[in-house]
C-alpha cells in the first residue's frame, strides 16, 4: 500500500477548514446551606431577580435574595435531594410559564406541568410569571358587563370587564361557589376562565375540576391547582402563573377572568417564604412588601385600549376572613387595591339567604358603568329597597303596630330577597334576570305568600319561555327596555298574576 502526501495534506486540509471551537458556557454556584424547602448558593454573582436556577435531580428553583455574598433561592421540590456541595447553574431566564389555547380543559401547576394525566402541553409559547403591569394611558375605562348570572351580583354589585372585583367572607360562605358559577355563566360568551386555587385540598380541586366538567364549563378553563402539601414557593408562585397565562388573552384582544381562591392563603405562603429567607417581619408577622405582592399581581387586570386590541383580564380574588373581621392586615389591603368588594355574611348564609351578601357593605366602584341599560332600569332602586327593608325589619320586631306604607315596604322587602336567592350552579341567563327583577321590583309578587314565591317566579320564566318568548328575544337584543318591550312586559306579568292568583283561589 503506498502512501500518496498529496491525498493525506488534502484531508488534513479539509480538517482544518471543518475545524470550530464551541465551548458550553455556564455560571456555577455552590449549595452552602439548605433547608425548609430555602437554598442559599455561593458564586452566582450575576443572578438576575427571580431567575430559574437548577439543581440537581432535574429539580429547579427561583431566586429571590440576591445578597452580597450569596443568593437566596426558593426551591420548587424535595429539599431533602439537595445537598451542601452541590452545584447549581443558572439557566438566564425568569421563571415562565406555558400560555395558550393548548392549556384550555386541563389542570396544570404553576409552572405549566399537566397534572390532570391527559398527556404533554404542546405549548408554542411561553410568558414570564412576573411581568410589570400596563400603564394608565395603555387602559380603557371598565364599561363592558362580565354578568356572572347571579342576580343579586349583576344587579346590585355589577362585575365589568377588566375590573377587580373581592370576594371576601368567613370559610364557608360560598365564596368558591360564586367563582364556578361565574365560569360556568361564561359558556358560549368568549370569556376564557383561569381557576388559581391556592393551598387547597387536592379533594376540593378535584371536586371543582368535575363541576366544571358537568356542566360543560371546562372546555373556556383553565385550572392553576396549588395543594396544600406543596411547597411554599409553588403557593407563592400560583397567582401569578394564573395572571401570566390570562395576559396572553388580553394582550392577544380577547377576553379572560382569573379566579384566585384564595390569596389569604397565598399571603401565609409569602409570610412563611420571606421568614425562612430571615426577611423582617412586620406587622402579624408578614414583611413589609405583602401589600407590593397582591397590588402587583391585581394591577396586572384591566382593560386594554382599542389600539392595543381591546382585550380585558377581570380579576376575582377570594379573601378568607376571621370571625367577620374585615379589617384585619390582609383583607383591608385587598379591599384598597381592588374596585369593590363583595362580603358574604354567615348570618345570611345560615338563614337561607343564598348567595349571602350583605348589601351594606358590598359596592362596586365601577357601578352602572359595567351594567347594561336594561339592568339599570330594572335594578335602580334594588339596592335602596333591600337596605331600607333590613332597617325596617329590625325596627318591626319591636313594634307590633305598622303604618301602611311600612308594612308595605316588608312585603316587597322580602320578596325581593326571596327572588335574589339562587340555587348553585344554575346561573340565570341575561334576560331571565331583567324578566325576574321586573317581576318582583314592580310589586308583582307582593299578593303572593312568601312560601310561593319561588315556585311563581320559576312558572313565570316558564311561560314567558313558552308563549312570550319574543319579548326575552327582544330583551336579549336591544340590552334595554323601551316602550314597546315594557308594554308588553307589564302585560305578560298581569297575565300571569292574574291567571297565578285565580289557579291557587280554586
Amino acid at each position: 500500500m503506498q502512501i500518496r502526501p498529496e491525498e493525506i495534506s488534502r484531508i488534513i486540509r479539509q480538517q482544518i477548514e471543518g475545524y470550530s471551537t464551541s465551548a458550553d458556557m455556564a455560571e456555577v454556584g455552590e449549595v452552602i446551606q439548605v433547608g425548609d424547602g430555602i437554598a442559599r448558593i455561593y458564586g452566582l454573582e450575576n443572578c438576575m431577580a427571580g431567575e430559574l436556577i437548577e439543581f440537581p435531580n432535574n429539580i429547579f428553583g427561583m431566586a429571590l435574595n440576591l445578597e452580597e455574598d450569596n443568593v437566596g433561592v426558593a426551591l420548587f421540590g424535595d429539599d431533602k435531594m439537595i445537598h451542601e456541595g452541590d452545584q447549581v447553574k443558572r439557566t438566564g431566564r425568569v421563571v415562565e410559564v406555558p400560555v395558550g389555547d393548548e392549556l384550555l380543559g386541563r389542570v396544570v401547576n404553576p409552572l405549566g406541568f399537566p397534572l390532570d394525566g391527559k398527556g404533554p402541553i404542546n405549548a408554542k409559547q411561553f410568558n414570564p410569571v412576573e411581568k410589570k403591569a400596563p400603564g394608565v394611558i395603555t387602559r380603557q375605562p371598565v364599561k363592558e358587563p362580565l354578568m356572572t348570572g347571579l342576580k343579586a351580583i349583576d344587579a346590585m354589585i355589577p362585575v365589568g370587564r377588566g375590573q377587580r372585583e373581592l370576594i371576601l367572607g368567613d370559610r364557608q360562605t360560598g365564596k368558591t361557589a360564586i367563582g364556578i358559577d361565574t365560569i360556568i355563566n361564561q359558556k358560549g360568551k368568549g370569556v376564557i376562565c383561569i381557576y388559581v386555587a391556592i393551598g387547597q385540598k387536592g379533594s376540593t380541586i378535584a371536586k371543582v375540576v368535575k363541576t366544571l366538567e358537568e356542566h360543560g364549563a371546562m372546555e373556556h378553563t383553565i385550572i392553576v391547582s396549588s395543594t396544600a402539601v406543596e411547597p411554599a414557593p409553588l403557593q407563592f408562585l400560583a397567582p401569578y402563573a394564573g395572571a401570566a397565562i390570562g395576559e396572553f388573552y388580553r394582550d392577544s384582544g380577547r377576553h379572560a377572568l382569573c379566579i384566585y381562591d384564595d390569596l389569604t392563603k397565598h399571603a401565609w405562603a409569602y409570610r412563611q417564604l420571606s421568614l425562612l429567607l430571615r426577611r423582617p417581619p412586620g406587622r402579624e408577622a408578614y414583611p413589609g412588601d405583602v401589600f407590593n405582592v397582591h397590588s402587583r399581581l391585581l394591577e396586572r387586570a384591566g382593560k386594554m385600549s382599542d389600539e392595543l386590541g381591546g382585550g380585558s383580564l377581570t380579576a376575582l380574588p377570594i379573601i378568607e376572613t376571621q370571625m367577620g373581621d374585615v379589617s384585619a392586615y390582609v383583607p383591608t389591603n385587598v379591599i384598597s387595591i381592588t374596585d369593590g368588594q363583595i362580603y358574604l355574611e354567615p348570618e345570611l348564609f345560615y338563614a337561607g339567604i343564598r348567595p349571602a351578601i350583605n348589601v351594606g357593605i358590598s359596592v362596586s366602584r365601577v357601578g352602572g358603568n359595567a351594567q347594561f341599560k336594561a339592568m339599570r332600569q330594572v335594578a335602580g332602586r334594588l339596592r335602596l329597597d333591600l337596605s331600607q327593608f333590613r332597617e325596617m325589619q329590625a325596627f318591626a320586631q319591636f313594634g307590633s303596630d305598622l303604618d301602611k306604607s311600612t308594612r308595605q315596604q316588608l312585603t316587597r322587602g322580602e320578596r325581593l330577597t326571596e327572588v335574589l336567592k339562587q340555587v348553585q350552579y344554575k346561573p340565570f341567563p341575561f334576560e331571565d334576570q331583567i324578566a325576574s327583577l321586573f317581576l318582583a321590583s314592580r310589586g308583582y309578587l307582593d299578593e303572593i305568600p312568601i312560601k310561593e314565591v319561588k315556585v311563581a317566579e320559576a312558572d313565570f320564566l316558564r311561560q314567558l319561555h313558552d308563549i312570550h318568548n319574543d319579548i326575552l328575544t327582544d330583551i336579549e337584543k336591544r340590552k334595554m327596555i323601551d316602550d314597546d318591550i315594557e308594554k308588553r312586559l307589564t302585560k305578560a306579568c298581569e297575565d300571569f298574576k292574574n291567571g297565578f292568583n285565580a289557579m291557587h283561589k280554586a
